[in-house]
């Protein structure tokens, strides 16, 4: 079977982290938590890179992130740009925000041909996660699947964070994920505080999406019926955007998708937050000491 594709969702400039977090050097010797996820992902079995990014980044992200591995495996770029929208919808004035990860991923269709994993640009999942989700892409099978983290596990100290919690069946298939934009620690659990004040108690063990998503290409046809859903209802505003748990959910409620839920033993962490850099820094450090990752990433091509 054909090697699968990582697609790296790295279109966000972080404007809660105050910079291009995905450019961020967080190893030794100026290693981005990119570097570690391609490492992953290419000593797991992945056979090409494809970034979805902004224009107006593309010359910085290149130099600075994609020279390092274009001599080391297939790389394509594709860009999510606001203007990029099915007719007859066009971008409302005024509108800055992007339009989601939907989106984002859907920018690929036309260079991803092969099964695929895609993540966010800012999350370090794990060498045993690219593990599991390799064997899932590979082994034929034509159902989706998503890496669970512990909720507990992927909070940050310093503000709240967005989650898709999720609710799983006997044989660890997704039957339900609700997108909660405002989770943060609470006691030994958590809460998830709505725009309208509702809040709603978590434990803490909750399966979230941390967006590791395994899919075939099935999904881009998908993808594009569910957002311009999307934008029939909410096109005209400024800010809401099409997440992909939550689209995935839509799919897997209807009976359009199935979608297994895997599980890693490995740690997530992320850079949400500024204040956060120093605990991945530190994070990656331990993984080095344990041998996990060479101290060097990259050796000389």
């Amino acid at each position: 079977m054909t090697k699968p594709t990582l697609l790296v969702l790295a279109a966000g400039m972080g404007s809660r982290y105050g910079g291009l977090k995905q450019i961020d050097p967080v190893g030794p010797n100026g290693e981005t938590i990119i570097d570690y996820s391609i490492f992953d992902a290419m000593r797991a079995g992945f056979g090409k890179l494809v970034f979805v990014i902004r224009k107006d980044i593309e010359q910085q992200f290149r130099e600075i992130v994609g020279a390092r591995f274009e001599q080391r495996i297939a790389v394509e770029y594709v860009f999510q740009e606001l203007d990029k929208l099915p007719a007859p919808y066009t971008l409302p004035a005024g509108r800055t925000k992007p339009w989601g990860t939907t989106h984002a991923i859907l920018m690929a269709e036309n260079v991803v041909k092969e099964n695929f994993a895609a993540i966010n640009a800012d999350d370090f999942y794990g060498q045993q996660a690219y593990k599991v989700l390799t064997q899932h892409l590979t082994s034929g099978t034509p159902d989706y699947a998503m890496v669970g983290f512990i909720l507990k596990n992927t909070l940050s100290a310093h503000g709240s964070v967005a989650r898709g919690v999720s609710r799983v069946d006997a044989n660890n298939y997704l039957t339900n994920i609700v997108e909660m934009m405002k989770i943060e620690p609470d006691g030994s659990g958590a809460k998830n505080t709505e725009a309208d004040g509702k809040i709603t108690k978590l434990t803490g063990d909750e399966a979230v999406s941390m967006n590791f998503w395994g899919f075939t290409p099935a999904l881009f046809p998908q993808l594009r019926v569910e957002f311009e859903k999307f934008l029939a209802k909410a096109g005209g505003e400024q800010k809401s955007e099409c997440y992909i748990p939550a689209t995935v959910g839509d799919l897997v409620t209807s009976g359009r998708a199935k979608c297994k839920v895997l599980r890693s033993a490995d740690s997530w962490f992320g850079v949400t937050y500024r204040e956060d850099r120093p605990q991945v820094v530190e994070s990656i450090r331990k993984l080095i000491a344990k041998g996990d990752y060479p101290k060097k990433l990259w050796s000389a091509s």
